[in-house]
């Protein structure tokens, strides 16, 4: 038994769009990482920052856009 329906295909992100998303995000990740640069043990505040941009830098592709959903498409 057979039949001719064809499986749905899973839609792929266009390149402009998967480029528009990860710009930002890789400029969130290197200020992250350039706030370290400001780290000292008395100013723990570059520590925060980089503890912030980090997180958000991951946040905001998997939760707001959407993008951890993709694993269980086949």
């Amino acid at each position: 038994m057979s039949s001719n329906t064809t499986p749905s295909r899973r839609v792929e992100n266009s390149l402009g769009s998967s480029i528009a998303l990860f710009v930002p995000m890789m400029v969130l990740f290197l200020g992250a990482i350039y706030s370290l640069a400001f780290l000292t043990l008395e100013n723990v505040w570059p520590m925060a920052v980089c503890l912030v941009l980090f997180a958000l830098s991951f946040w905001i592709p998997q939760t707001l856009m959407g993008r951890s959903d993709s694993a269980g498409e086949n």
